[in-house]
């Protein structure tokens, strides 16, 4: 079976991606976030080693990389092959719960309740529509597109497009396009949108009002939003396109390419720190939340607060963007473009 990778030009490619498949088969089909997460976590780290790992040890010295992965990285690399990822890939009912887990809004205990029901299948899901939620059955419908990676010139110009609407709708909105994207990545998964408005505080929650529905009905209007996967006042998941953007499917005719877009409203005083947390990437934010406890502070995607002489966080800190939070915890302040290494 097949998953989207990113593309990389990482000399140790072979090594991240049958981490990443364990990561993801122990999260999906076993249930072990504890072992999904030291997986992916040591994918991570050997992703940014610019140098060719030619054996296990050498992967030791990286953060994150224990002797049981070192063991697999040895094995991986003596054979070519891992004995447990041959296993995982034989058993069909591993493989039929990590393909419905690639369909958005299907978790691991959807995929295996479906799995149980005999519905090991895309065509199968197809054919037994009524069984899905709403979220699951537009995941279904747009899952080849969802499997592609987004490029980052289509994701400058699809920026463009929100950023400029929102604006145009009320310029005391403010936006920002976050993830691996503002990290300068080459492609993304997804469209990760952080809003926030003048008007809406933290102090004062009630003026949040339809801030969010109203730029969601605007992007409506332009066809650039085209399906609501789920939408409260905060947060909103859907699916965009638009039609500069057209890929051939398998008879040759082109069709526009569907992309999944969250947008998340937050207050203006919290912006900052929610579009430090939300830029990432995780290792980058655990490193600086570690350095923050070290001088006394606690950050999240809400706030940086002092952490007092017992131990309990005080009241925030006001901050009116990233670089007062790394002041607060006296770091040098990185450029996004920097936060993945």
């Amino acid at each position: 079976m097949i998953k989207r990778k990113a593309p990389t030009d990482n000399p140790n490619s072979g090594i991240t991606d049958f981490l990443t498949e364990l990561a993801d088969y122990e999260k999906n089909v076993n249930r072990s976030f504890h072992k999904s997460n030291a997986y992916r976590k040591a994918a991570s780290a050997i992703s940014k080693c610019n140098e060719p790992i030619k054996k296990g040890s050498d992967a030791r010295k990286l953060e994150g990389v224990g002797a049981k992965i070192a063991e697999k990285i040895d094995e991986f690399l003596t054979t070519g092959k891992l004995r447990k990822i041959e296993k995982i890939r034989s058993d069909e009912t591993s493989q039929a719960i990590s393909l419905l887990t690639r369909v958005s809004g299907i978790g691991p205990a959807a995929a295996r309740k479906l799995v149980d029901e005999g519905l090991t299948t895309l065509e199968l899901l197809r054919e037994n529509i009524s069984k899905l939620t709403h979220h699951q059955q537009i995941g279904l419908k747009y899952f080849e597109d969802f499997e592609k990676r987004i490029p980052r010139a289509e994701m400058e110009v699809l920026e463009k497009v929100v950023n400029e609407r929102i604006q145009e709708l009320d310029k005391e909105y403010r936006s920002q396009v976050c993830g691996s994207y503002r990290r300068g990545a080459s492609s993304s998964g997804d469209i990760d949108v952080l809003l926030t408005h003048s008007s809406f505080s933290s102090t004062d929650k009630q003026k949040r009002g339809d801030l969010l529905e109203k730029v969601v009905t605007d992007l409506q209007s332009i066809n650039f939003v085209t399906d609501i996967l789920s939408m409260g006042q905060t947060k909103f998941m859907g699916v965009c396109c638009w039609e500069d953007f057209k890929s051939l499917d398998e008879s040759g005719d082109s069709h526009s390419t569907f992309r999944r877009i969250d947008i998340r409203l937050v207050p203006q005083d919290q912006f900052p720190c929610a579009m430090l947390y939300f830029t990432g990437s995780d290792l980058f934010n655990k490193r600086m939340r570690t350095l923050a406890l070290e001088k006394g502070f606690t950050i999240n995607e809400y706030s940086i607060r002092p952490q007092g002489s017992t131990g309990i966080p005080g009241e925030p800190l006001p901050v009116s963007c990233e670089e007062d939070i790394f002041d607060y915890i006296d770091m040098p302040y990185v450029e996004p473009s920097k936060r993945s290494e």
